[in-house]
Formats: structure tokens, C-alpha cells, sequence
């Protein structure tokens, strides 16, 4: 007779946290996200930080991977890469095209002054010295397409928000995210190089190579994508299973080829999303699946268990100017100043920005999240590999 064996490995206690936190808070999802306004991620960070190492110890991420960091940051790469493809294809037909004027205002002077009013925070609060206060308040720039997409889909948003705004902060908060390359080199260029060598690498290395070519590749791709769909559809080629996943494995192909050139692979995502969408017909074909919500709440939530998790509240002492106090005073003044001053005084300039009241709710819009974790991972990263960075 065999003997009975219990396995309690991070393999098997893993699967079902996570599966057991979701189908908990699936089956009360109307009343926490209608009546009590929780969104899953914030349940899904406190239940990380509960089942994490620093409470109950049930699930320690930093012994899954010999490198940690790097596993955050391929976790935060993937969840947004897929993020900003849902964010792409969910867009309206020609939609960055009828509304490049608004996200021109949006992705450049006020993302801009975003950065910088950031960067100012992390100044003053933390003292630090200004290159590291830009490239600090380069990783809270973006707005966060994953959380965005949590704000911006269900029955609240779509009763309370117009469908324009809900479909200018999805744009914004897909492009934005691969828009953060610029002013993170920004800073780290400074760092490592003299200003005039900073300079011109930034311009070719960073406009060039990582955003131009990005967004050139991501828009071929989807439009070779969108032909092909629509061929082997009407030939009779492809199943509704194959049909429905293939922007989400388009992304991932994107991720790991622009990873292997070493260029912007999430902007090139939501590049490819706009593209393959482009005509309004792929949108149309997938809008009442469901697919992109489903995928979208399993991906958040997942990653805000596994950010809970790794929360490192040893950090948080007054010997490296982390005491809670600093960070607390730091987290309201960027959530006050970042984005909401700016927006109120420019909505005029901003079409898609019809009333003041539009704009209260996109200055107040502005989510901080997976973008700003895998930012955050990359300036590590860069300062590790180059050691004449002057951290």
C-alpha cells in the first residue's frame, strides 16, 4: 500500500493562494468594486503583504529565483507588455491618429511637468541629489496601464465616466509606459557622461533606437498581424480559440524580439495593439468575448500578490532616509501635485478634455503601479552594470 505524501513546497502552496484569493474575491466582486469601490489590486497587495514572508510566511518570492530583481522585473515586463496590447486593441478605429493633439499635450509637456514635480518630491523629501531625484521620479511618471485598465473598466466607469475620457486615459496610459525610457536615460546618461556625450546618446539611443524603432516595429507587426488574421479568417483557417489570443501572443513574440535588440518592447506592444486594431474590425470581432477583462483581472492580480509579497519593510529605516514618515509625506504631495495641478490649468488645450470636471478626474487619474516597480528594477539594473554611474 502506498503511502500518502503531503507536498507544502512554494510549488504547490503557491497555485493555491493565488487561485483561492481569486475565486474568493470573484464570488463578491460586485460587492466590493459597486458598493464598497475596492478594486482587486488593492485587495490583492494587502493579501501579499499577508501572506508574504513579514506576516504569515506561506509565500517568500525572494527563494523562487537566485536573481530576484530580475524576476520582478521579466513579471513587471510581461504584465505590462500584455497591458498595453490590451490597451492598443481595446482603442477606437484611427484612434491616436484623430486624437494626436490631446496626446501630444498629454505624453510630452504634462507627462513632462509630471516627471518633474515628481523629481522635486524626492528632492525635498528625501534629500537626495538631483540626478537621482529625475531618475527617482522618472519611474513614477507613467500612468499605469494595468491599474488603469482596473479603474477604467465596469459598471462604474462606464455609468459614471464619459466613454472619450475613459478612451483618452486608456491612450495615454498605454503609451506613457514605454515613454518612460526617455526620462529615465535622461538622468542616467547625466550620470555616467559628460553633458554634451549624455546629450547625443540620449537622442540616438533613446529617441532613435529604443523609441522609434520600437514603435516602427510594433507598427508593422500589427499591421502584418491584422492581414494575416483576416486572410486565415476568411479562409477558414484559424479557430475562435486561436483568433481571440492572438494579440496577446503577438505581444509576446514583441517582448522577446524587442528584447533581444535591446529596443522599447512595451511601447512597441501598444504600437502593434493600435496597428493591428487600426481599422476597427479586430476590436469589433473580440469586444463581447470578455477575453481582455478575464486576462486582464488574472495578470493584475497576480502580480499584486507577488508585489505584496516582496514589499521590503526592513527598508524602511531612517538610516537610508526611508522612514515612514518621509514616505508617507512623499506618497501625498506626489499624488496631490504630480498630475492634477497641471492638468486643471492646460485641460483647455486638451480636446479630449471637455469640462473641468473631466479634468478633475484625469488630473486626479494617475496611477502608480507595475510601471513604476519595473522602472524602478531598470535603474537598479543600469546601475549595476555600469559601475561609472555615479550613484
Amino acid at each position: 500500500m502506498g503511502e500518502i505524501q503531503v507536498l507544502t513546497g512554494q510549488l504547490q502552496i503557491v497555485p493555491a493562494l493565488i487561485g483561492g484569493f481569486m475565486l474568493i474575491v470573484g464570488l463578491c466582486s460586485m460587492v466590493t468594486k459597486e458598493r464598497l469601490y475596492l478594486s482587486e489590486t488593492l485587495l490583492a497587495t494587502v493579501y501579499g503583504i499577508i501572506v508574504g514572508p513579514h506576516v504569515l510566511n506561506w509565500m517568500d518570492p525572494e527563494g523562487w529565483s537566485s536573481n530576484s530583481l530580475q524576476l520582478t522585473q521579466e513579471f513587471s515586463r510581461y504584465a505590462l507588455a500584455i497591458e498595453v496590447m490590451i490597451a492598443g486593441v481595446c482603442l477606437p478605429k484611427r484612434y491616436v491618429a484623430k486624437e494626436w493633439v490631446s496626446l501630444s499635450m498629454l505624453l510630452l509637456p504634462i507627462m513632462s511637468i509630471m516627471w518633474l514635480v515628481s523629481a522635486a518630491v524626492v528632492k525635498f523629501i528625501f534629500q537626495t541629489s538631483y540626478l537621482h531625484a529625475l531618475a527617482i521620479g522618472a519611474c513614477v511618471a507613467p500612468t499605469d496601464p494595468v491599474l488603469a485598465n482596473a479603474i477604467l473598466k465596469g459598471m462604474f466607469a462606464e455609468s459614471h465616466v464619459p466613454l472619450r475620457l475613459r478612451n483618452i486615459l486608456t491612450a495615454e496610459s498605454g503609451a506613457n509606459d514605454g515613454l518612460g525610457y526617455p526620462f529615465l536615460f535622461f538622468a542616467l546618461y547625466l550620470m555616467r557622461f559628460s553633458a554634451g556625450q549624455a546629450i547625443g546618446t540620449w537622442v540616438y539611443a533613446t529617441w532613435v533606437y529604443q523609441i522609434l524603432l520600437s514603435v516602427v516595429i510594433g507598427s508593422v507587426a500589427g499591421y502584418v498581424a491584422r492581414k494575416s488574421l483576416r486572410y486565415a479568417e476568411n479562409a477558414g483557417w484559424v479557430d475562435k480559440e486561436s483568433f481571440l489570443s492572438s494579440s496577446i501572443t503577438l505581444a509576446l513574440l514583441l517582448v522577446g524580439v524587442c528584447t533581444l535588440l535591446g529596443t522599447d518592447d512595451i511601447l512597441c506592444c501598444f504600437a502593434a495593439g493600435n496597428s493591428l486594431t487600426w481599422d476597427d474590425w479586430f476590436r469589433i470581432e473580440i469586444e463581447d468575448t470578455g477575453l481582455q477583462e478575464t486576462l486582464n483581472i488574472m495578470l493584475s492580480t497576480s502580480f499584486f500578490i507577488y508585489f505584496g509579497a516582496i514589499m521590503p519593510w526592513q527598508d524602511f529605516t531612517s538610516a537610508n532616509m526611508l522612514h515612514p514618515w518621509r514616505v508617507a509625506v512623499a506618497i501625498i504631495l506626489v499624488m496631490l501635485f504630480r498630475r492634477l495641478p497641471v492638468i486643471m490649468l492646460a485641460y483647455k488645450l486638451i480636446p479630449a478634455v471637455r469640462t473641468w470636471q473631466d479634468a478633475l478626474f484625469a488630473g486626479w487619474f494617475g496611477p502608480i503601479g507595475v510601471s513604476a516597480v519595473f522602472y524602478a528594477v531598470e535603474t537598479i539594473k543600469q546601475i549595476d552594470e555600469h559601475p561609472d554611474i555615479r550613484a
